[in-house]
């Protein structure tokens, strides 16, 4: 109490000691101000690193509180989802909307144009020109003929513009259309998924709620499910898409190693066998980024996993490679699985992940005319046949 009243009497450069019991009142009053106004609380806060107070003690094993938690990460991923979709709804609404009114002005702006096609058309058709073509033919002088043919090349000239422009406009509006119907199919198939997301996430909050109830102390648990969604939220999905990142941008690196590599392509006829050991693999992406010290991947049957672990975030990728055609040849790497600190993440937020971070590997980026045919991996190596295609 002392400090504190030395504090409160603190003016300008120097102390000023309080000298009567108005100034002790005074700084009571604020104290008790104070904590009203901010309550001393036991609930432990998120700190601003992956080792906060969270994590510092471990997930408990139960398998009931496993449960609910794998069941409130995969709700908070599903609610991030539906404001995902919900904001591609809203602007393909807009866009749906702007392409329906473009048709429409289009519609307007060909009607005379067309109606001046049909003119020329039935003019050929009906054979009002060949009487211009017979006068051409008859000129009886040469200045008569180019007069003519001046004429006749004035009138065939405008005629095809005329029908040109009208194919452009068609042409146009029939794109226009065509926009308007795959964007509305894509409204329609949004909508349908966002339903979908909704009635996954009332029923997943529902057997949440259920679980929490059933449990042997509901408020500790509803904290403990609250203090980890505050967790992934703000600390554990940036921390995983660091990991995500950094793999992305070293694949771009990855033709190169290979090349330069011995013994990791070789040629047999006019095919091609990359074979890359798990452990060449680990040390090019340790050589790529720091974050990789502690990260190993790992070739098994048909599968691919990448185990590591950071202070106290762990981290564990399962998935496949397998061969894209087009719109470039390449292997496209498919998450099965991705467990964060021993919890699996939701469907969601794997597709998510795939499409934010390409994690694929180009053999068009050793040489530009190599393919991939063919991609598996066993016993610690991943093999792909490739073939040259120009």
């Amino acid at each position: 109490m002392k400090q504190i009243n030395s504090y409160i009497s603190k003016k300008g450069g120097g102390v000023v000691r309080s000298r009567n019991s108005q100034s002790r009142m005074m700084a009571t009053i604020l104290i008790l101000f104070c904590c009203t106004l901010f309550p001393l609380q036991s609930m432990m806060y998120l700190s601003a690193d992956p080792s906060g107070s969270f994590f510092n003690s471990s997930i408990p094993d139960n398998e009931e509180t496993r449960k609910l938690l794998e069941q409130t990460l995969s709700s908070a991923e599903i609610e991030r989802e539906i404001i995902k979709i919900t904001a591609e709804q809203k602007a393909l609404e807009q866009k749906v909307e702007y392409l329906e009114e473009q048709a429409t002005q289009k519609k307007s702006a060909i009607a005379n144009q067309q109606e001046r096609a049909g003119a020329v058309l039935r003019s050929y058709y009906m054979g009002d020109r060949d009487g211009l073509l017979a006068a051409f033919l008859s000129a009886k002088s040469i200045s008569r003929f180019l007069a003519l043919f001046d004429y006749y090349e004035i009138i065939i000239g405008n005629d095809r513009n005329i029908l040109s422009q009208y194919e452009e406009q068609y042409k146009d509006l029939k794109k226009t259309l065509q926009n308007a119907q795959r964007s509305s199919k894509d409204l329609a198939q949004l909508r349908t998924a966002l339903e979908e997301q909704k009635i996954r996430v009332a029923a997943l909050n529902k057997e949440i709620e259920g679980g929490i109830q059933d449990s042997s102390d509901p408020d500790n648990m509803s904290a403990l499910l609250q203090e980890f969604t505050l967790y992934w939220e703000n600390i554990g999905l940036r921390e995983v898409k660091t990991y995500f990142k950094a793999l992305s941008s070293a694949m771009d690196n990855l033709p190169q190693f290979v090349q330069n590599r011995e013994g990791v392509l070789t040629r047999k006829g006019m095919n091609y066998v990359l074979n890359l050991k798990e452990e060449d693999l680990n040390e090019f992406l340790q050589s790529q980024n720091k974050l990789f010290n502690d990260f190993a991947f790992h070739f098994n049957d048909g599968t691919i996993t990448a185990t590591g672990k950071s202070g106290a975030l762990a981290l564990s990728l399962t998935g496949h490679y397998i061969i894209q055609q087009e719109p470039i040849n390449g292997l496209i790497f498919q998450v099965d699985h991705v467990v964060f600190n021993g919890l699996e993440l939701p469907d969601t937020t794997r597709k998510t992940l795939e499409e934010e971070f390409d994690l694929g590997f180009y053999p068009g980026k050793i040489v530009s005319f190599l393919r991939a045919t063919e991609v598996d991996s066993k016993e610690g190596v991943l093999q792909v046949k490739l073939s040259i295609s120009f």
